[in-house]
């Protein structure tokens, strides 16, 4: 069954991460429904050389950041999943407190209220006891916190192979499998 998965990239460093999500989900055959906030956008042209218009174009639908008429607005809109990443601060802390001032914070709240499956991927560091109490609330609405912290048991040799072991965490938390992904197995060892 295909998954519908609304992936939010706000302005938060780390545009490479929502890039390699798209990617991946796309390989996957899930429907991808996507909003780039307007930081989002600046920050993936900065960062990677994309313009979010090229991005868009992986996606089955996109939507405004300002459009709280959009499906996703509404928890009467189906999704399996929602991933905000990178999740900026600024974000966090507007799902944290319920402050739905844009399509992201009122997607995520529709998300926690309706029990579907929420993903933040933030990328920050340090950070303060406002991130930390934060991350601690949208965990205990029932958000899943990912950060966006590499692992290095497998041997990544580059930058993308970094990024996607990030991305592989959340692809396995929307509840997609994928065969190339770096597991570590029974004995101890990583495959």
């Amino acid at each position: 069954m295909t998954k519908r998965v609304l992936v939010a990239i706000t302005g938060a460093s780390g545009a490479i991460y929502g890039v390699r999500l798209v990617k991946a989900l796309k390989t996957l055959d899930a429907e991808i429904h996507l909003v780039v906030s307007r930081w989002g956008a600046e920050t993936l042209k900065f960062e990677t050389g994309m313009t979010a218009s090229a991005l868009k174009q992986e996606a089955d639908m996109v939507y405004r950041e300002d459009d709280l008429t959009a499906g996703p607005a509404s928890g009467s809109f189906d999704l399996d999943a929602m991933v905000v990443i990178p999740c900026s601060m600024k974000t966090l802390a507007g799902i944290a407190h319920g402050y739905a001032d844009n399509l992201i914070a009122r997607a995520a709240d529709c998300a926690l209220k309706e029990r579907r499956k929420l993903i933040l991927v933030p990328r920050e560091t340090p950070l303060n006891l406002i991130h930390i109490r934060n991350m601690a609330i949208v965990t205990e609405a029932g958000a899943v916190v990912i950060p966006a912290s590499p692992s290095f048991w497998s041997k990544p040799q580059t930058v993308e192979e970094l990024v996607d072991s990030v991305v592989e965490r959340v692809i396995a938390h929307i509840g997609l499998f994928q065969d190339n992904a770096a597991k570590w197995d029974e004995t101890g060892q990583s495959q």
